[in-house]
């Protein structure tokens, strides 16, 4: 097929002499019409407002780029939700402790932190577990309960358990050939004071329960021929 001729574009104003044109500067005006687009708008042209720049780049770009691709770091978009506490445990609620330092405890339940964790308290006197943090992912929650009432735990946060940090001293020539001695990390008075109102209150509720006391003391264990998915706690 051969191909479709293109309309010639016809100019309104054709050069008589290259550069002068056949109509005058009046001629043209009345015959473009721009006298109707005057009158429309009160014998004024109408003014378009100018489109925005774009906004000028604030760093000049690079004119060479590197040969390996530099990998930039994703935004993290997360927005973490509460943990959701498990129903079975409640506030005075005895747990088995599974893991860490203290496996095999029993702990009383007191309350739900911000961060998930939950506080928890031996109480100390009785079976060595001082106020703590643990992950719900590693207790058991039994059916034993103890009354909390009277006892007030607004105060414990996870700032409370948040470490002090103390900055390195610079050893001199001397001190650097000398053995140091270790400091041991001594708990604040507060803390211990703390401890013992915590335990006043829970021992007041654990020795009117007969042999609740005996109870949280002994540590949980397996023994042979025990089955654990049939035991009740």
């Amino acid at each position: 097929m051969a191909p479709k001729q293109k309309t010639p574009k016809v100019t309104r104003n054709p050069d008589l002499v290259r550069g002068v044109g056949k109509y005058s500067r009046s001629k043209m005006y009345h015959k473009r019409g721009l006298w109707a687009i005057k009158a429309k708008n009160g014998g004024v042209f109408p003014k378009h407002d100018k489109k925005p720049a774009d906004a000028a780049p604030a760093e000049k770009p690079p004119k060479f780029y590197p040969a390996d691709d530099v990998k930039k770091p994703l935004v993290n978009k997360r927005i973490p939700k509460p943990t959701k506490l498990r129903a079975n445990i409640t506030p005075g609620t005895v747990l088995i402790i599974l893991a860490g330092r203290f496996k095999g405890k029993r702990v009383v339940f007191l309350k739900q932190l911000t961060s998930g964790l939950l506080l928890v308290t031996g109480p100390f006197k009785i079976n060595g577990v001082p106020l703590r943090r643990v992950n719900q992912s590693y207790v058991i929650a039994t059916s034993t309960k103890v009354d909390l009432s009277g006892l007030n735990v607004d105060k414990f946060v996870d700032k409370y358990f948040a470490k002090q940090v103390e900055k390195n001293k610079k050893k001199g020539e001397g001190e650097f050939f000398e053995a140091e001695k270790e400091e041991k990390n001594v708990l604040p008075t507060e803390k211990k004071d703390d401890q013992k109102t915590v335990d006043a209150c829970l021992l007041k509720s654990i020795e009117a329960v007969p042999d609740l006391k005996t109870y949280l003391a002994a540590r949980f264990s397996l023994k042979a021929g025990m089955k654990p998915h049939e035991l009740v706690f």
